[in-house]
């Protein structure tokens, strides 16, 4: 049966209209960016203004021709409709950029969190905007020049055209184009489709086609220093939050109760200037547990690579993690590890997600079953403020700021309820934290006990026009990249590991640290020696003792 035709169309007449749908509907985000920049200027040529749309018309074009053969065309579009209105909506709504990064968090989100984006509102405008127009393509009959070689004619020929036409207006007006471009990198990102494509195509050959890379093993020096007499074992809970940031924490001179629960608590300090190594759970988790610090850090050299959990592990220390996010990214993959089961939790649990109290249950158990009579490592990754759907992230007993927002479509709530949602998160957590804090107290009759907290990265939530998270690092929002990292120990810690709380307390008010810190602390929570350990990235070391400073005072004289 023959596809019925609405309408005849020459081919290049064809891929000029869906250039033009795509230059003025789906990147739209891209002009809109364009105008926003322009319109912060103090003087700029109308002319400048007008051939930006022409420029991106031209190179769209350019690009599309060599896809319009008669079998290509049709299935090439259809493609590009459809992928194209997602990235376009999660552009306009969201201010999400498109790059390699933003590629491997999608490629390594699991169905769970991907389903969470989904909404009616969403479905409607990728329907409305990508889905209506690839089955309208179906419909269009494409007439082709009667010979190959004429059709390759008027594609170079059309190609050279629009290729005088983008090279024309850049040049006459490069003064223009070079100081936006130089200024604004994030505008090579944001064109549809070509942004998502070669970010894909960058993606798929770092991680599958290029050559593999030799597994690194390393820490093989690590061991655990003397112990003094009478020291206990030492159990640390070590603890990834998800998607938190330190502007709405309490403690950080937030104007919310949203730390009602650990503020309350002795020993905790709350270090307010701790930035994140990405804005992209995939980014930042592989990299605080990666020997590298964030300049030198790289995904695929971290993917074949041994990390923190490996090297204390191989010191002597037990160690276990319990997931309760989009999984460990690697770095649990050699040690002792579990998942929660929803189904094991039905009270806690529902819509396949858990919520972060579950991470309690069993804890005891998991604790005496781990390998050993010494030191313990227990990971926990918390699924914290996850967006969009902020309101499966607490209980009803936490619906503290109202009115909330009870929809994962967040650009459809008011600023006050998507706030109200998050902040109920940040306040859930804190709850959570509390009563880790509380369950390692329980254990001080036989462990030194302490809980390092540390969000992966921040959330956008409206700011400057962008939500969730993301965004390229050199362009990210404040928001995205400042993180909560709060730090509890007990007395009998404090007593072995020497350390000055008040000296402490007061560097975590005014001193800058990072994600980078992660490696080296959690090395020297447990003394662990190691040609990786670094003194002036390990936290605790930073604060001896005026009994240890006075001491190593007078052997240095």
């Amino acid at each position: 049966m023959k596809t019925p035709v609405l309408i005849r169309v020459r081919v290049l007449t064809l891929v000029f209209a869906l250039s033009l749908y795509f230059a003025f509907v789906l990147n739209f985000a891209l002009l809109r960016h364009f105008y926003e920049i322009l319109s912060a200027l103090d003087n700029f040529s109308i002319g400048f203004v007008i051939s930006i749309p022409i420029v991106l018309v031209a190179a769209l074009n350019f690009v599309f021709i060599p896809f319009s053969s008669r079998f290509t065309l049709k299935p090439f579009f259809i493609l590009v409709l459809i992928t194209g209105a997602m990235v376009s909506f999660a552009m306009v709504k969201y201010r999400i950029v498109f790059d390699r990064a933003m590629i491997q968090n999608i490629f390594e989100t699991n169905s769970r969190e991907a389903v969470s984006y989904v909404n009616g509102h969403s479905v409607a405008m990728v329907v409305l905007m990508g889905v209506l127009p690839a089955i309208l393509l179906l419909f269009v009959r494409v007439t082709y020049a009667e010979r190959w070689y004429q059709g390759l004619y008027h594609r170079v020929g059309a190609m050279a055209g629009f290729l005088v036409i983008v090279a024309g207006f850049v040049g006459f007006f490069y003064q223009d184009y070079a100081s936006i471009g130089r200024n604004n990198r994030e505008l090579a990102k944001e064109v549809v489709p070509e942004n998502y494509i070669a970010s894909t195509i960058k993606y798929v050959k770092r991680r599958y086609l290029t050559r593999d890379v030799p597994f690194k093993i390393i820490g093989q020096d690590a061991s655990l220093a003397a112990q003094e007499p009478g020291a206990k074992p030492k159990l640390v809970f070590l603890v990834i939050g998800e998607t938190a940031r330190a502007e709405n924490y309490a403690v950080n001179g937030y104007d919310r109760p949203t730390n009602p629960f650990t503020r309350k608590i002795d020993n905790l300090v709350s270090f307010q200037n701790v930035h994140s190594c990405g804005t992209a759970t995939a980014i930042s988790v592989p990299c605080m547990f990666s020997a590298d610090n964030r300049e030198g850090f790289d995904t695929d050299r971290a993917r074949n690579s041994e990390g923190l959990l490996d090297v204390v592990q191989k010191a002597g220390v037990s160690v276990f993690w319990k997931e309760n996010d989009d999984g460990c990214k690697g770095v649990c993959d050699r040690i002792p590890h579990m998942t929660l089961n929803p189904a094991d939790y039905p009270d806690l649990c529902a819509d396949n997600a858990c919520l972060d109290e579950a991470m309690l249950r069993n804890i005891d158990q998991q604790i005496a079953d781990m390998k050993g009579t010494g030191d313990r490592l227990v990971g926990l990754h918390l699924i914290g403020s996850h967006g969009p759907t902020y309101y499966k992230r607490y209980p009803k007993a936490f619906r503290t700021f109202m009115p909330d927002c009870p929809r994962s479509d967040i650009e459809n709530c008011s600023h006050e309820e998507l706030v109200n949602s998050y902040d109920n998160t940040i306040r859930y957590t804190d709850f959570v934290i509390s009563q880790l804090v509380a369950k390692l107290a329980s254990y001080q009759d036989k462990y030194d006990t302490a809980l390092i907290y540390l969000s992966d990265h921040g959330e956008s939530l409206g700011e400057m026009g962008i939500y969730l998270h993301g965004t390229p690092y050199r362009f990210a929002p404040e928001q995205q990249t400042h993180v909560p990292f709060q730090v509890w120990m007990s007395d009998g810690f404090i007593k072995d590991r020497h350390i000055d709380l008040k000296c402490f307390d007061a560097i975590g008010k005014t001193r800058d640290f990072s994600q980078d810190n992660i490696f080296s602390t959690v090395l020297g929570a447990f003394g662990i020696q190691t040609k990786l350990y670094h003194k002036k990235q390990d936290i605790f070391a930073q604060c001896p003792s005026v009994g240890i400073a006075a001491a190593r005072a007078t052997v240095l004289q």
